[in-house]
């Protein structure tokens, strides 16, 4: 049997997915929860083969146990389950050296089929991700309109924001109307939605 751990912060994804893996013959789910630091703590203490993690759980985020089990020198393939399509995470999974990084939207068979591929010695990644990932546009925007885009997620108002970043009010509609024109937007929330998904902030 091939000892799995699943580590996902939504109650009903959680289920669903161990109900999902306990179905295929060869796969055993020794252990689910939805907190990070618990599931180190578990993955830590039940060894399983294969460790399923979610990105972003309370306590720690799922990279950062990747992290800390491949610092610890743990025999075991890491896959990354995800809805974040962003180039950060996915940077920061390879540095982990992660075995698999999948997306949630994707066929629940392909998340089977991988764990398979992953035991045979392979490494998974979600194509769309890594197609979205090279054809990516560079962040467009300097660090000094990021400063304001930052700022934008906060401050209310123009006046407000000017008096944050010791700016007058007209240089900071200056820095505004760059953002939103580098960015094709065509609002201040917009242009932060889009910088936060791109992974720019």
């Amino acid at each position: 049997m091939i000892k799995l751990y699943l580590a996902e912060d939504q109650e009903m994804l959680n289920s669903a997915l161990v109900m999902l893996l306990n179905l295929e013959d060869e796969f055993h789910v020794v252990g689910s929860c939805r907190d990070g630091r618990q599931a180190l703590e578990e993955i830590t203490r039940l060894q399983p083969q294969v460790v399923i993690l979610d990105i972003e759980m309370p306590s720690l985020s799922g990279l950062e146990i990747a992290k800390k089990l491949r610092a610890a020198n743990q025999p075991l393939k890491i896959i990354i389950l995800t809805t974040f399509a962003r180039k950060k995470y996915f940077q920061e999974a390879l540095a982990a050296k992660v075995n698999g990084y999948l997306l949630k939207d994707s066929p629940s068979d392909s998340l089977i089929s991988a764990i398979y591929a992953i035991l045979e010695g392979n490494t998974v990644f979600d194509s769309k991700l890594v197609s979205g990932i090279l054809n990516e546009v560079p962040n467009p925007l300097t660090k000094r309109e990021l400063e304001v885009l930052r700022a934008l997620k906060t401050k209310a108002t123009t006046k407000e924001l000017a008096a944050s970043l010791y700016l007058s009010e007209g240089t900071v509609r200056n820095y505004i109307s760059a953002i939103l024109s580098k960015t094709g937007t065509k609002s201040r929330l917009d242009a932060v939605n889009l910088a936060q998904t791109k992974g720019w902030l």
